[in-house]
Formats: C-alpha cells, structure tokens, sequence
C-alpha cells in the first residue's frame, strides 16, 4: 500500500507537469520542410524496432497539439516539457533554418500560454538531422558547434516567451546505449565512438547553453540526464567494484564534469579512449546552471562480468522486487536517493524531476475507461519520494510525468505504454487513464491547500 502523500512538502510554486519529445509524438515526419533525423533511418532497419514500428504518424501532435494542450489543462498541470525537433528546424543540421518548423512551435508555444502552462523546452532529444550523422554525427566536433548555432537560432525566436531550456536530454542514452550498445539510433557498437560521442555531446551541452544565454538573455538553462541507484549484488569485493564501475559509467561519467570536476579518473582508465580534449573545452561543459533535471526510472543491482561488455557488469534479478512492463525494478527510495546525491554531493541549486513514469500492459475496462492500478500506485510512491526529498531540504521546484501521451517508445515501438493519457493509434483517439485521473487530483490538492 502507498504511503500518504505530503502535499504540504511541496512548495507553493511548485511545478506539475508532464513531458514528451518531438519525434515520440509528433509524427509529420516529411511535412513542411522537415528533413529525415537518424530516427528516421533507423526504425527502417530491419529488426531494429519491434514490430517494425516507426515514427511516421506517432501520435499526430503536429496536427492535433490543441487538442493535447486541452488534456493538460483538463490535468491541471501547468508547466509542459516539450522537445524541439531539430531536423524541423534546420533540416541540414546547418546552414539554411526553415521558417515554418520554427513556425510550428510559435504556435504551439502560444497555445500553451494562452492555456496558462509554461513551456519547458528541450533543444536535443535525440533527433539528430541526418545530415550530420553522415559526416561523423556526435563522433564528431562539428555536430558540437551546430548543435549550439541551432540552439541560438531556436531561443532567439522563442526566448520572449520561453524561460526555461534544456539544451540535452539524457545523453547517456545517445553515447552509450546508440553507440556502444547499438539499440539506439545511430546503432552503433563501438566504444571508441561511443566515447568521442560522450564528449562531443557534453561539449555541445556547454556551447549551447552559452548560446542560449546570448540569444534570450532572461533565459534559465539546464541540463537533464537520467540516472539509477547502483547497487552490489553481494559484499564480494568483485561485485562491490563492479558496482563503482557501473555507477561510474551510469552516474558519475555524466555528472562530474557538468559540476567541474571533469571526466572521472577511473573511468578514463577503464575505457581506454583518449578524449578529443581542446583547450577551454572543460570549462564550456562545466559554466553553472539555473538548474538540472533528473530523470529516474529504476535502480540497479550488479555483479561482477569480467567477459562481459564495459563497465563489466552485470544486472541481477532480485527475487520478490516489482518490475514494470519494461522489466524495470520499481524502488522509489531511488528517486529520493539520487535527488539527496545530487544535491549533497554535487551542490545542485535547483532540481527538476524532469522525467519519471512506467509503463504497463493497459486494458480498456467494459465501461470504456483505461484502468491502470500499477501505474497509479508509482506514481504515488515517486511523488511521495519527491515529499520525503524536499523535507529533507533537497532544492526540487518541480516534477514532470512521463509522459503525457502513449507514445513510440523508441525500439520498443508502440507496445510499451507510459502515457496517463492512452491513445488509440488507428483513430487517435485519446482517453484519460486512472493514473491521469490521481495526478489531476493530486495537482488540485495541493493547490486548495495553498489557497487556504
């Protein structure tokens, strides 16, 4: 059973939101001068995706964003933590911009002020233009300075309007899982690409958040990643080690230099890559943030793989833990762990969940509401881990659910769901799920309680 939620925790201007990305949703791939993104080319290779699902259509938002913002109003919420698309925006990657992607996100921007939600905007996630994957995509330093002229000429437009950017969305995801792993797109295995790429998207992080600054001077700029507890799976020194390399690659690899301690010693070691270091570069990717978003799903507990793939560890199953519908270990002591880390460790100012969700087999009930008991109850826990966090004295100014919509979960397809909103992908329709039901009654909650 979910332990009481402590709405009096939360601060009176604290944010409540929910998150999407412009490739999962917005569908319109080949409208209105947008270019293919490395999304694009990868969901056609074969079996890089299940079922063969692509990004094509998604969820219609370019067509059906009014419709969307009504269900955030609907929810309560009222902040909204969208991405642009940058193959949308500049479809070479550089060069000439395409007035009506940017267009686009007028609209959309205003339609959300006009409602009274306040746009969070993330410059990169992940839709890299294709164009620049053909020369070298993030193996490469150009990909850096493009991404920060893209960023200049996005926040030059919406900056009036648009206080608060990320410039990247998990970047850990791009590096490793893209390119190392190869589940991603670029679908890459190669450690020495996987590393340069590490580098060049924390260097394009640092030059875009100057860019930012200089194009929409009131701007707040941040930077999300996602991360996990680490666990040992024993007391056995291999597995404890397994678990320092784990949370260095996972945690530390993308936290340290963003705080001004540069790349860990350790890990530098153990991957062997040498970085394409420049001078003044460590001090770009290290320039203090308004904010950081942390997006959590899951911990980890690991054990020693010395014949396995880098960092040589291993997850393990712990009998009796729940698991979500992607075989994620639910714990939301995580959450509030990793937010007191960030906070105690690394000195963060001001914290965003900025991602936070599960997905879970959904079935329409015989009334025809979607009732989804599970994802009701994480959300409750993780909210509750949020409450523990702030009593704490942990600087949290919001939370964003992921997501608003079902949506093409990457190489997962349209199966996995995380919307509190479903979506009925032959018609589009969209029905409010129970959980979506709970977050508009928790928003409401404690809004009557500041009202007092």
């Amino acid at each position: 059973m979910s332990e009481p939620l402590d709405l009096a925790a939360f601060p009176p201007s604290f944010a409540w939101g929910t998150a999407t990305s412009a490739y999962q949703i917005e569908g319109a791939v080949a409208e209105d001068g947008r270019a293919p993104s490395i999304w694009d080319t990868f969901s056609r290779v074969p079996g890089a995706i299940d079922n063969g699902d692509h990004g094509d259509t998604a969820c219609d938002h370019y067509h059906r964003w009014p419709e969307d913002i009504a269900l955030m109003k609907g929810l309560g919420t009222d902040s909204y933590r969208l991405s642009v698309a940058w193959p949308r925006v500049v479809p070479g990657g550089d060069g000439p911009v395409n007035e009506a992607g940017l267009d686009f996100y007028d609209r959309l921007v205003d339609g959300l002020l006009d409602a009274g939600i306040t746009p969070s905007v993330t410059l990169y996630h992940w839709d890299l233009p294709q164009a620049l994957q053909d020369r070298g995509g993030w193996t490469v330093r150009e990909t850096a300075e493009h991404l920060a002229a893209y960023a200049g000429i996005v926040a030059e437009r919406l900056g009036d309007r648009v206080t608060r950017w990320a410039t990247l969305n998990e970047p850990l995801c791009s590096a490793w899982i893209g390119h190392l792993e190869g589940r991603m797109a670029p679908g890459l295995t190669d450690l020495t690409a996987a590393v340069r790429a590490s580098y060049h998207l924390l260097l394009g992080h640092g030059l875009a958040t100057a860019a930012v600054r200089a194009a929409a001077p009131g701007a707040r700029v941040g930077l999300v990643t996602n991360h996990s507890t680490v666990a040992p799976a024993s007391t056995r020194p291999e597995d404890v080690a397994a678990a320092a390399r784990m949370d260095g690659h996972t945690n530390r690899w993308w936290l340290d230099p963003v705080f001004g301690r540069g790349f860990p010693a350790d890990m530098r070691e153990l991957y062997g890559v040498e970085l394409p270091e420049r001078q003044g570069d460590m001090e770009a990717v290290a320039a203090p943030l308004d904010w950081h978003g942390l997006n959590y799903y899951f911990p980890v507990t690991v054990a020693d793989d010395p014949t396995g793939p880098v960092p040589y560890a291993r997850e393990v199953r712990l009998p009796g833990v729940p698991r979500t519908g992607m075989d994620w270990q639910i714990d939301a002591g995580g959450l509030e762990a990793f937010l007191l880390r960030l906070t105690e460790d690394y000195g963060a100012r001001r914290l965003y969940v900025t991602e936070n969700g599960s997905a879970f087999p959904d079935t329409t009930g015989p009334d025809g509401e979607v009732h989804d008991p599970e994802r009701t109850r994480y959300l409750e826990e993780h909210l509750a881990a949020c409450a523990r966090a702030l009593r704490k004295g942990v600087p949290l100014a919001g939370y964003y659910a992921w997501s608003l919509l079902d949506n093409f979960e990457w190489a997962y397809g349209y199966d996995k769901r995380f919307g509190l909103v479903h979506v009925d992908y032959a018609t589009q329709r969209r029905t409010v799920k129970t959980s979506g039901r709970r977050y508009a009654e928790i928003v409401a909650a404690h809004r009557a309680l500041h009202a007092r």
